[in-house]
């Protein structure tokens, strides 16, 4: 007669004091399943971060992205040799759109953290010290948030110049407000909890009570937004990469490819077609894939 073994004594002790965790993430992840949009939206954003990553290794004509001419194929309708058909000077559009996505990937990414970097503290400060510091940053954000972003951004990139850079720039420098709103709300909303007052009476730090307390109970709602709003970065740089002043040539980036393409519609559709494709799918499974999130995290919207 055999017996059967436990686990040893450390790791039935982890999982012991893991177990209404693990069962915690067991049921938002079934709250996540239930909505069919959610899972189309991870899986577009899930297809997106595996092309951006392994790109240069599943292009056929990567020097096609660095500036290469082959006049001899301009504008050929997509093929067996050329997927996505190709370009003026006949580069293979299918390498472009692919190396496109982690261009994409880094302008969305890059404008998020920034973003997310200034506007968070600056929200925790307005909210929880308030003062007459809050009162000024409140006005600054007000002052930003009262201009149309875009507007903003184009004047930037205009006196900065054309250029990724200078775009990704210009739109982290309008991109905080929406931050600092978001969390000078929840940390103006917890500063009355009752933990946050319990933490105080017992002398807790101001710091310690604003890393202990404010700053764990905003995760939720930044998580939220920097999920929407990398698909609506992304949108945003492809804008300016279609009026001229982001991606240069030859960089391949989806919405100067459009730009670029759109000279030759409808006769040589897939020129512009697939890139802008991508874009409605990318940005689609973000706001999807936010949503998602939203439901899961926000206890408001939990089942």
């Amino acid at each position: 007669m055999t017996t059967r073994v436990g686990p040893p004594g450390a790791l039935a002790g982890w999982l012991e004091e893991r177990r209404s965790a693990l069962g915690e993430l067991r049921r938002l992840a079934r709250i996540f399943a239930r909505s069919a949009s959610s899972l189309v939206g991870l899986g577009l954003v899930a297809a997106f971060l595996v092309v951006a990553a392994a790109g240069p290794w599943i292009v056929p004509y990567p020097e096609d992205a660095r500036g290469a001419v082959h006049l001899e194929r301009k504008l050929e309708p997509p093929s067996a040799a050329h997927w996505f058909g190709t370009d003026e000077v006949g580069t293979d559009v299918y390498t472009r759109v692919i190396l496109g996505a982690r261009v994409s990937l880094q302008i969305g990414l890059i404008i998020t953290l920034v973003a997310a970097l200034v506007g968070v503290p600056l929200g925790v400060v307005a909210g929880y010290a308030g003062g007459a510091l809050g009162e000024v940053i409140m006005r600054v954000t007000d002052v930003f948030l009262s201009v149309p972003a875009l507007m903003l951004a184009l004047a930037v990139v205009g006196a900065l110049g054309p250029g990724i850079v200078n775009a990704m720039i210009a739109l982290s420098l309008v991109w905080w407000p929406g931050y600092v709103r978001l969390v000078q709300g929840k940390a103006l909303a917890l500063k009355g909890e009752a933990f946050v007052e319990a933490a105080r009476a017992v002398g807790t730090g101001r710091c310690r009570i604003v890393f202990a307390h404010v700053l764990p109970n905003c995760v939720s709602p930044i998580v939220v937004k920097g999920s929407m709003d990398m698909g609506t970065a992304i949108l945003a740089a492809a804008g300016l990469g279609f009026i001229g002043l982001g991606a240069q040539p030859p960089y391949p980036e989806w919405g100067a490819m459009i730009s670029h393409g759109r000279n030759y519609l409808p006769t040589w559709w897939w020129y512009s077609t697939f890139p802008g494709v991508f874009i409605y799918l990318t940005v689609l499974g973000f706001n999807l894939l936010g949503d998602g999130l939203r439901d899961i995290l926000d206890p408001k919207s939990r089942v």
